[in-house]
């Protein structure tokens, strides 16, 4: 379980992780829709997936999520609850008793672990370190809301058309191999992937199906696969039901007696 919740921490925070019912969605979205043959300007595309920004002041998600690496397999539950733009805080829970919780802020990243009765604080720049990608919080909290990691404002992309979906691939960063992908008809994000070839790491995200509710779009799903040189993770979260715009609270205390972890500078 230790090696779970801190990995969920992880994928969460390289872009990546992890909804009850008061507020039943309105339709349910298959973007599935095919992109026409013609490719079209980047700008178009990137215009288009900005008419569906997201405007509210808190998020409450409550998911199934599933975690397999090549040693074990594991299911659990987990609620995220987001204050948009300042915190979101993760809990893990098992048969209902919480086992971990994490708090993300813009200044600071932080969990603890009742496994293994370990915790974590630090700055963005530790973990980016540990991890070898940047990392901000407007990235984490753009992989929950099913947005792309990167602003596309400010970068440039050349459009092709792949899997049916349009596809924005990065041409400014030799290092690290970005693609992003829209299907065609609310140019919803299916795809992003992070590939470093020299570090033999990369990062893919996966949305099947969204839903709609309360006119905003929102991934039903999140598949998540990772590869760290030659060790391969998947996360496959379900959202089950959202709450927006509800009273939410962020507390968060590490129990006495915990160790903490000291990630490596170098």
């Amino acid at each position: 379980m230790q090696v779970f919740t801190r990995y969920i921490y992880r994928i969460v925070l390289v872009s990546s992780v992890l909804a009850l019912q008061s507020c039943r969605p309105k339709a349910i979205v298959v973007a599935e829709t095919a992109a026409t043959n013609n490719e079209i300007p980047a700008l178009q595309i990137i215009d288009k997936y900005n008419l569906n920004a997201l405007n509210f002041s808190t998020l409450n998600i409550k998911a199934s999520a599933k975690y397999e690496d090549e040693n074990q397999s594991q299911h659990v539950t987990a609620e995220i609850r987001m204050k948009k733009d300042e915190k979101i805080m993760v809990i893990i829970r098992v048969l209902g008793i919480t086992m971990a919780k994490a708090l993300i802020t813009p200044t600071e990243v932080k969990y603890y672990d009742k496994i293994g009765n370990k915790y974590f604080e630090g700055d963005y720049s530790a973990l980016s370190r540990w991890l070898g990608t940047d990392l901000d919080y407007q990235k984490v909290q753009s992989i929950f809301l099913g947005k792309t990691i990167d602003d596309l404002q400010k970068g440039k992309y050349a459009v092709t058309i792949a899997d049916k979906w349009y596809r924005l691939h990065d041409k400014e960063n030799a290092a690290m191999d970005k693609s992003f992908y829209f299907e065609g008809e609310n140019y919803l994000v299916k795809k992003q992937e992070i590939n470093q070839p020299n570090l033999q790491r990369s990062l893919q995200v996966t949305y099947p199906e969204y839903r709609k509710t309360d006119e905003k779009f929102l991934p039903l799903q999140l598949l998540l696969e990772a590869q760290l040189e030659s060790a391969k993770t998947s996360i496959d979260v379900e959202y089950k039901n959202v709450n927006f715009n509800e009273d939410l609270s962020f507390p968060y205390s590490v129990p006495e007696g915990f160790e903490r972890i000291e990630l490596e500078k170098n």
